[in-house]
């Protein structure tokens, strides 16, 4: 009946059924029969005849609002459908400095398609210089580096604070003195993360301020490999606070010891873009629900 509804409405807004006829590519007679159809459906009649003209009858006037409402309600629908299948196909492309890709962005994938299912992110790692030349050349939608970016030409949305922290193994010697202090870790067996990364540069100039000169054993570009390693090596290391979840400590045997000079390495995870002006309004979405998530962290 959608189909005899529309043609019906055709024919009322072109007030002839010649024009209507026209209109939607059918012969006058075939339109005339989808018309006698419909009315045989309803049981009832849409039109008279005065002389030439065709006058609703009061049913064909209420049919003719149905039929419009109808080809709305169709209408928004059919957006509707449009609609998911535009994000059901959306990708969203995230490049993230190796510290985040290994603190931040797991749970921000997570919770980013926990809210859109049909969200295909796809991330690039690099360091954070990398990452910043990536979102200025729109290679990436977005990027998410462990700095806070200063560049004209981009948008620095600042995410949360975080700092280094110094973890053990839980029957680490420093343990049974008592409270370690920053000096301690001077000649200490540590493993830490590979040069050139901003963790790292964060590392080396706490080493630096306070004249460290721990034993570095061995320099790993991942978090995971490092906490495995420290029972083995009977090292300690320092790593984002951001990434030292309970439950990854626990399962690995470790302990987070506090010394309050490391609360002095705060750094601001942040969130980059290239500006708003050529962004789809998708994208404007996602940014949005990553703020939130970190909002008053």
């Amino acid at each position: 009946m959608l189909e005899e509804l529309n043609m019906f409405a055709a024919v009322v807004d072109q007030s002839s059924m010649n024009k209507a006829s026209a209109l939607l590519n059918l012969s006058q007679p075939a339109l005339s029969r989808k018309i006698a159809k419909l009315e045989e459906q309803l049981g009832v009649e849409l039109f008279r005849r005065v002389g030439k003209r065709l006058e609703l009858t009061r049913i064909g006037q209420l049919t003719y609002e149905y039929a419009v409402e109808t080809r709305q309600q169709h209408l928004r629908f059919m957006q509707m459908v449009a609609d998911y299948k535009d994000v059901g196909r959306s990708t969203m492309t995230i490049g993230a400095s190796l510290t985040t890709l290994q603190t931040t962005l797991p749970d921000m994938i997570w919770a980013l398609t926990l809210r859109n299912p049909e969200l295909d992110i796809k991330a690039i790692t690099g360091k954070t210089h990398e990452i910043v030349t990536l979102v200025r050349e729109r290679r990436a939608d977005i990027g998410i580096v462990a700095s806070r970016i200063d560049d004209a030409s981009l948008t620095c949305v600042p995410l949360f604070d975080d700092h280094l922290e110094l973890v053990l193994p839980r029957n680490h010697f420093m343990i049974e003195k008592g409270k370690p202090e920053i000096q301690n870790l001077n000649g200490m067996p540590m493993i830490l993360f590979s040069k050139g990364t901003w963790y790292r540069i964060l590392t080396d100039e706490l080493f630096d301020k306070y004249d460290l000169l721990p034993d570095v054993r061995m320099e790993i570009d991942s978090f995971e490999a490092i906490l495995r390693l420290l029972h083995t090596c009977r090292a300690c290391t320092l790593l984002p606070k951001s990434y030292l979840r309970p439950q990854l400590l626990t399962d690995n045997d470790l302990v987070v010891a506090s010394i309050a000079e490391l609360e002095e390495t705060k750094r601001t995870t942040s969130l980059i873009h290239a500006g708003t002006e050529s962004m789809t309004p998708l994208l404007r979405q996602w940014i949005d629900e990553i703020s939130k998530l970190y909002k008053g962290s």
